[in-house]
C-alpha cells in the first residue's frame, strides 16, 4: 500500500512521525488524570485515597483496552502490509465485537462488584463509599474509552497520526474543562472527577469515530456482512491476550504494593498514589513511541522488509531511552514544588513523597528498554516472551523486594522499583536481539 507513510518514509522520520502526535496526546491525557488528582487532593485527603485505591482498577481497565489494542493493532497492520483491503476491514469488525464484549464486563463489575472491591481494600468506610461511586461511573460508562481506542488504533494503523492526536486531545481538553467545574463549580467532589472523565472519553471516542468515517478508500469500513470468524479472533486475541495480561500486572503490581505499604504507613500509600500519578508524565509518552513501533514494525514485517525493521527497532529503542531519561532528571527537580503545592504535601507525606518521586523515578530509563523489547516481541509474533518480561518486572522481581524493604528498611522500599527495572531490562535486551534475528533469517 504505497499510500501509508509506514512503508514509504525514511524509518527514522515514520518513527517520529508516528510517535510524536501519539506522545502528545498521551501527555494530555496523563495532564487531565494529574488534573484529575491535583483537584480531588484539594477537596480532602479521604478523597485522594479513595483514588489511590481505585488506581488498580482503572489499571486493569485501560490494561484490557491497550491488550486489545496490541492484538488488533498488529493484526491489522500486518493486513495493510500485505495490501488486503478486504481482510483488514475484517480485522476492524472484530476489533469493534470485542471492544464492545470488554465494555460489558466492566460494567458488570461496576455495578456488582464495586463496593465489595473497596470493602478489601480499607477499614475506612468514609474512604470505600466515595471509590465505589467513583468507580460505579467510571466503569459503567467505560465504554466511551473501549469506542475511543478502538477509533485510535484504526488511525494508528492507517499512517494517520494526527487523528490519533486529535482523538485523544479532544477528550483531554473535554476533561480538563469539566472538572473544575464539576468538582469545585457543582461542589461534586470524587464523583464530579469521575462524570467529567467518562464525559470526556465519551466526546473523543464519538470525534474519533468521525474521523475514521473520513478514511474513504483507504480503509473503507462498512459494517455489511459482518459475521464473527473464529480464526480472527484466535489471531487478533493469540496478541492481545498475553498483552492485557502483561498491562494488567500493572494493576496486580499497583495493589500488591498498596498492601505491602500498608504494613508500613498510610502515608506511605498516599506517596505511592502520588507516584503513580506523576509518573504517567514520563511512562505514557514512552509508551506513545512503543505503540507506534508495534503498528511500524508490525507493517514492515508484514512487508518483508528487513531492514526497516531493524532501523526501526534501534532508532526506537534510542528515542524511547532518551524520553524516559529526561523524564527521570525532570522528576527529580519537580518534586518539592509539585508535592507542596500540588498535592498539598507537608510532615511525612512530604517526607516520604520526596523519596517516592525520586528514587523510584530512576526506574524509568530502564522500563523504557524493557517496553520497546515487547514492543518488538508482539510484533514479531513471540508476545509470551513480552507477557514474560513484565512478569519478572512487576511481581517476581518488584513484589519480593518492595516487602523485604517494608520489613528490614522501610525507608528504602522506593529503591525497589530502579532495581527490579534494571535487572528485568538486562535480561529482555538480549533476549529481544535473539529473537529479531531469529524472524529476519525467516524472511530470507
Amino acid at each position: 500500500m504505497a499510500d501509508n507513510i509506514m512503508g514509504t518514509l525514511p524509518i527514522k522520520r515514520v518513527v517520529v512521525t508516528m510517535s510524536l502526535p501519539i506522545m502528545c496526546s498521551m501527555l494530555i491525557s496523563a495532564l487531565y488524570n494529574m488534573v484529575d488528582s491535583v483537584c480531588v487532593a484539594q477537596v480532602g485527603d479521604q478523597e485522594f485515597l479513595a483514588l489511590s485505591y481505585a488506581y488498580p482498577v482503572q489499571l486493569l481497565m485501560i490494561a484490557c483496552c491497550v491488550g486489545l489494542g496490541v492484538g488488533f493493532n498488529a493484526t491489522l497492520s500486518k493486513r495493510l502490509g500485505q495490501g488486503d483491503k478486504a481482510a483488514a476491514v475484517t480485522v476492524v469488525h472484530h476489533g469493534l465485537f470485542l471492544y464492545a464484549v470488554n465494555a460489558l464486563i466492566f460494567l458488570a463489575f461496576g455495578l456488582l462488584g464495586a463496593g465489595a472491591f473497596f470493602r478489601m481494600s480499607t477499614s475506612d468506610p468514609v474512604v470505600a463509599a466515595l471509590g465505589r461511586e467513583y468507580l460505579t461511573i467510571c466503569c459503567g460508562m467505560f465504554f466511551g474509552q473501549c469506542l475511543q481506542f478502538f477509533c485510535e488504533r484504526i488511525l494508528q494503523c492507517t499512517g494517520n497520526p494526527k487523528g490519533f492526536m486529535i482523538v485523544q486531545g479532544s477528550g483531554a481538553v473535554v476533561n480538563l474543562i469539566l472538572d473544575p467545574v464539576l468538582i469545585f463549580g457543582f461542589g461534586m467532589g470524587v464523583r464530579g472527577a469521575a462524570i467529567a472523565t467518562v464525559i470526556g472519553q465519551i466526546a473523543g471516542g464519538l470525534v474519533g469515530v468521525f474521523l475514521i468515517s473520513r478514511l474513504g478508500e483507504q480503509l473503507p469500513i462498512t459494517l455489511k456482512h459482518f459475521q464473527i470468524r473464529t480464526e480472527v479472533l484466535r489471531e487478533i486475541l493469540a496478541i492481545a491476550a498475553p498483552a492485557a495480561l502483561m498491562q494488567g500486572l500493572n494493576s496486580v503490581m499497583t495493589l500488591g504494593m498498596n498492601q505491602i505499604l500498608n504494613l508500613w504507613a498510610t502515608e506511605a500509600v498516599w506517596a505511592m498514589g502520588v507516584y503513580f500519578k506523576v509518573q504517567t508524565f514520563v511512562i505514557m509518552p514512552v509508551n506513545g513511541i512503543n505503540n507506534a513501533l508495534v503498528s511500524i514494525l508490525s507493517y514492515n514485517y508484514g512487508a518483508r522488509n528487513r531492514q526497516r525493521v531493524r532501523d526501526g527497532l534501534v532508532f526506537g529503542l534510542k528515542m524511547a531511552c532518551g524520553v524516559a531519561a529526561a523524564g527521570s532528571l525532570l522528576l527529580f527537580l519537580i518534586a518539592p514544588p509539585l508535592l507542596q503545592y500540588g498535592f498539598r504535601a507537608e510532615g511525612a507525606g512530604m517526607t516520604l513523597g520526596l523519596a517516592a518521586l525520586r528514587i523510584a523515578g530512576l526506574n524509568f530509563p530502564f522500563a523504557a528498554g524493557c517496553f520497546v523489547s515487547c514492543a518488538a516481541f508482539q510484533s514479531l509474533g513471540r508476545s509470551r516472551l513480552a507477557l514474560m518480561t513484565a512478569v519478572l518486572r512487576q511481581l517476581v522481581l518488584l513484589l519480593p523486594m518492595a516487602y523485604c524493604f517494608v520489613c528490614f528498611a522501610p525507608e528504602w522500599v522506593w529503591l525497589a522499583f530502579p532495581l527490579a527495572e534494571g535487572l528485568s531490562c538486562c535480561a529482555a535486551l538480549p533476549l529481544c536481539r535473539h529473537i529479531y534475528l531469529q524472524k529476519m533469517r525467516e524472511l530470507l
